[in-house]
C-alpha cells in the first residue's frame, strides 16, 4: 500500500473507488488521547458527502459485478483481506492503540480478531448450500428458498473498537454480496480508513466499499434516512440508536441495532471456596471491569457478590485495582490506557460524583492520576475505581458509565442474585461464577442477557451470535445470524407443467 501524501491524508472520504476531500473542504484533527495532541487530519464530511457515497454504492450494487460475483470468488477476496490484515498486524495494532487509547497489545489482539472475522464469514458463505428445497407436493413444481443480498448497507460504528466493530459489519455484508457506506466514529476513524485501502488492494471492485468521515448528526443521520439505503447497521449508545431507528422508519429499511449494556458479574461464595478459585474470580472481575478502561459495551461494571465473601473479595479487588499501571498504550508495562476524550472522562467523573452523593463508598480510584513519564499531564486518564455499598436505585448502577468504574452490590440467596442481575433496562451480557455446575447453568438460564458466561468473562466466538435483549438492541452479529442480517430471503416457485387456470366464467 502506497504511503499517503500530506494532501491525501485529508482525502479520507472514499466514494466510487476514489479518495476525496470533503465537498465543504472542512477537516478535523484526530487527537491522541494519551496526550491530547493531534496526530492526523481527516476530512469532515457532511450530508452532501453522504449523498455522494450512497450514489456510488447504489450504482455498484445495481449495475456493478459484485452482487453477481460467484460465492467462491467473494470468499477468496475476504481471505485475501484477512491475509493483508495479518501482514499489517503491527502497524494497524499500533494505529488502533494511538487512535482509541488502548494498549498496543489490545490493539494487536483486535487485529487478530478482525482477520478471524473475515476468514470466518468467507468459510461460512463458501460452505452454504445454494438453496433450501421446499416440497410443493407435485413433481411438476420446483420450489426453493434462496438468499440474496439486501442491497446498499449503511454501517455506523463506535469509537471504542473501531476496526473490530467495522469488521463485524463489513465482512458479512461483503460475503452476502452487498455494497456499503461506512461511517466510523469521527474521533477514531484511522484504522477504518486503512481497512478500505486494504479492500482495494485485495481487488474489491470500485464503488462496493465507500467511507465517509464525519459526525453522526450529519453523516450518520443522512445515511439512516436515505431512501437509497436498504439496511442500516448501527453500534453505539442507546440515545443515538433510537435516533437511527426513528430516521430509518419512514423508508421501512432493515435496521440492526447493537447498543449498550449494564452487565452483571454474579459471584457465588462457592466459586471462592479455594484459593485458586478466589484468585481467578477476583482476577476476572478486574478484567471484566477495566479492560480498555471499561470502554466496552459488554464490560462487567456491576459486581454482584454473595454477602459471605463480599468483604474479602472487594478488599482484594480494590488492592489489585490500585496497582493497575495507567499510561500511554504504546509504553512497555502499561496495563490500561486513557479514556478516549475529555468529554468521556468528564462523563465518568460525573457518575462517580453522583454515586458518592447517593451513599456509595469509594474503595479505590475516583480521581485523575498524577502525571508520570508514561502518562502525560494532558492525557485523558482516570484511575480504576471501585464503588462499594451500591444499590439498585443509584444512577451509576442503572446507567451505562463506559469507563473504569466498578460498582459492588451484594446478595444472600440465588433468587436475589437473579433478581439483581436482571434488574436493568439493558440485556447485553453477564456472567455467573460458581463451583456448582448445576447452579451455574440454572442461574445462567434465568438471566435475560444476550450472552452469558459461566466462570469466565469477555470471550466471544465468531461462530456464535452476538446481540442483546431489551434496550441493548435488535441486531445479531457474528455467527450465521450475522450473515443473515445482510440478506433477503426469496422463495422461488417454478411450475414445470403450467396449465390454464379458469378462475372466472366468461
Amino acid at each position: 500500500m502506497a504511503d499517503r501524501t500530506e494532501r491525501q491524508a485529508q482525502a479520507t472520504i472514499h466514494a466510487g473507488g476514489e479518495w476525496l476531500e470533503a465537498i465543504s473542504g472542512a477537516t478535523r484533527d484526530i487527537l491522541d488521547p494519551a496526550d491530547a495532541r493531534p496526530f492526523a487530519v481527516v476530512a469532515e464530511g457532511d450530508e452532501k458527502d453522504a449523498e455522494r457515497a450512497v450514489a456510488a454504492a447504489r450504482q455498484a450494487f445495481d449495475h456493478g459485478p459484485w452482487p453477481g460475483t460467484p460465492v467462491a470468488e467473494r470468499a477468496a477476496l475476504l481471505r485475501r483481506v484477512a491475509d493483508l490484515l495479518t501482514r499489517d498486524r503491527e502497524r494497524l495494532g499500533l494505529l488502533e492503540s494511538r487512535d482509541a487509547g488502548k494498549t498496543a497489545e489490545e490493539g494487536r489482539v483486535d487485529i487478530d480478531c478482525v482477520a478471524d472475522a473475515f476468514r470466518y464469514f468467507a468459510d461460512l458463505v463458501a460452505a452454504e448450500a445454494p438453496g433450501r428445497v421446499v416440497d410443493a407436493g407435485s413433481p411438476d413444481v420446483h420450489s426453493v428458498v434462496v438468499h440474496e443480498p439486501v442491497g446498499v448497507c449503511a454501517l455506523i460504528t463506535p469509537w471504542n473498537y473501531p476496526l473490530l466493530q467495522a469488521s463485524w459489519k463489513i465482512a458479512p455484508a461483503l460475503a452476502a454480496g452487498n455494497t456499503f457506506v461506512i461511517k466510523p466514529s469521527e474521533i477514531t476513524p484511522m484504522t477504518t480508513i486503512a481497512l478500505l485501502e486494504l479492500l482495494a488492494d485485495a481487488g474489491l471492485p470500485a464503488g462496493v466499499a465507500n467511507l465517509v468521515t464525519g459526525p453522526g448528526h450529519t453523516v450518520g443521520a443522512r445515511l439512516a434516512e436515505h431512501p437509497g439505503v436498504d439496511l442500516v447497521s448501527f453500534t453505539g449508545g442507546l440515545l443515538s440508536g433510537t435516533k437511527v431507528a426513528q430516521a430509518a422508519a419512514p423508508t421501512v429499511k432493515k435496521v440492526a441495532l447493537e447498543l449498550g449494556g449494564k452487565n452483571p458479574n454474579v459471584v457465588f461464595a462457592d466459586a471462592c471456596a479455594t484459593e485458586e478459585g478466589f484468585d481467578t474470580a477476583v482476577d476476572q472481575a478486574l478484567n471484566a471491569a477495566f479492560i480498555h478502561s471499561g470502554q466496552v459495551c459488554s464490560a462487567g461494571g456491576r459486581l454482584i457478590v454473595e454477602e459471605s465473601v463480599r468483604d474479602r473479595f472487594v478488599t482484594e479487588l480494590a488492592r489489585r485495582a490500585q496497582r493497575i499501571r495507567l499510561g500511554r498504550g504504546t509504553e512497555d508495562g502499561v496495563e490500561c490506557g486513557p479514556l478516549v476524550s475529555e468529554q468521556q472522562r468528564a462523563k465518568v467523573e460525573a457518575y462517580v460524583a453522583s454515586a458518592l452523593a447517593e451513599g456509595a463508598v469509594l474503595r479505590c480510584g475516583g480521581r485523575r492520576p498524577e502525571p508520570a513519564p508514561e502518562r502525560p499531564e494532558n492525557g485523558y486518564f482516570y484511575e480504576p475505581t471501585v464503588l462499594d455499598a451500591c444499590h439498585r436505585e443509584m444512577k451509576v448502577v442503572r446507567e451505562e458509565v463506559f469507563g473504569p468504574v466498578l460498582t459492588v452490590e451484594t446478595f444472600r440467596t440465588e433468587e436475589e442474585a437473579v433478581f439483581l442481575a436482571n434488574d436493568t433496562e439493558y440485556g447485553l451480557a453477564g456472567a455467573v461464577w460458581s463451583a456448582d455446575a448445576g447452579k451455574a447453568r440454572r442461574v445462567a438460564g434465568r438471566l435475560r442477557h444476550g450472552t452469558v458466561w459461566i466462570n469466565d468473562f469477555h470471550p466471544y466466538l465468531p461462530q456464535a451470535e452476538w446481540g442483546g435483549f431489551g434496550r441493548s438492541g435488535t441486531g445479531r452479529e457474528l455467527g450465521p445470524a450475522g450473515l443473515a442480517e445482510y440478506r433477503e430471503t426469496k422463495h422461488v416457485y417454478q411450475n414445470l407443467a403450467p396449465k390454464p387456470v379458469r378462475w372466472f366464467a366468461g
